[in-house]
């Protein structure tokens, strides 16, 4: 079992040791906050957190705890207020919004928990997509494929209305990963799902990650799923409470 650090040694070692081009993902000192005038809220609280490459991490805490909060931030879909946010070597806080979206489509699959399925478009659509857009070539070809990696071949020209719950987290799970990009984030992604096809859908995001060395962080509240991770992040009130290696490792 890995040995739980303070606050002061948890900063220290996120921010010494590796230098920024070693990892995959490197936050330091983060603080972000949401909202306008008087219902601005700070939610992280001076995040340090370095991620090597090949790793999975398992973000933990609290409701209100800001784990969803740093996803969207080392994903690159919220602003850090202060601090630096390094992915893949790049510095997040140098890109403008064109840039940052090309670097995201490039680097970062998403899943989030609603799926956030396009209703009008079919399974395979919705999965080319993030190819069309990046200006990719042979999409359909390659979300086909991705489709067929996730178990839904026979789905491809199926629209989100028609699939069950879980075929839509599998078709969310193939239009993050169809770029194969070298970092995946997951935002509580059994979260709408029954037992049984939440236990599916974990078994595919981990098999995906070792198919293709990604590095995953993925957010939640399960302490099981948390225990499949490489380490396990508690955070507590915008903070790092507490870092450590995951039971089973």
């Amino acid at each position: 079992m890995g040995q739980t650090l303070p606050q002061g040694q948890l900063q220290a070692n996120a921010a010494a040791a590796a230098t920024p081009t070693d990892m995959a993902i490197q936050l330091a000192d983060v603080h972000l906050s949401l909202g306008h005038a008087a219902a601005r809220v700070h939610i992280l609280k001076g995040i340090s957190l370095a991620v090597r490459p090949g790793e999975a991490i398992g973000l933990v805490g609290p409701s209100g705890s800001g784990k969803s909060t740093l996803l969207m931030t080392l994903a690159g879909l919220e602003r850090a207020d202060k601090g630096s946010v390094m992915v893949a070597g790049q510095e997040l806080g140098s890109l403008d919004e064109d840039a940052l979206a090309r670097f995201r489509g490039r680097n970062i699959g998403i899943v989030f928990q609603s799926f956030h399925l396009v209703p009008t478009m079919t399974a395979l659509e919705n999965v080319a997509l993030p190819i069309e857009l990046a200006g990719g070539r042979d999409a359909f070809e390659r979300a086909a494929a991705s489709l067929e990696r996730v178990g839904l071949g026979h789905r491809l020209s199926h629209y989100p209305s028609q699939l069950s719950g879980g075929e839509q987290q599998r078709v969310a799970i193939a239009r993050a990963t169809v770029g194969h990009p070298p970092i995946l984030v997951a935002d509580e992604p059994t979260g709408n799902l029954d037992e049984a096809t939440g236990s599916s859908i974990v078994e595919l995001l981990f098999e995906l990650k070792r198919d293709r060395h990604a590095t995953l962080v993925l957010v939640t509240h399960d302490p099981s799923l948390a225990a499949r991770c490489d380490r396990v992040v508690h955070l507590r009130s915008g903070l790092v409470e507490a870092d450590h290696a995951s039971t089973n490792h």
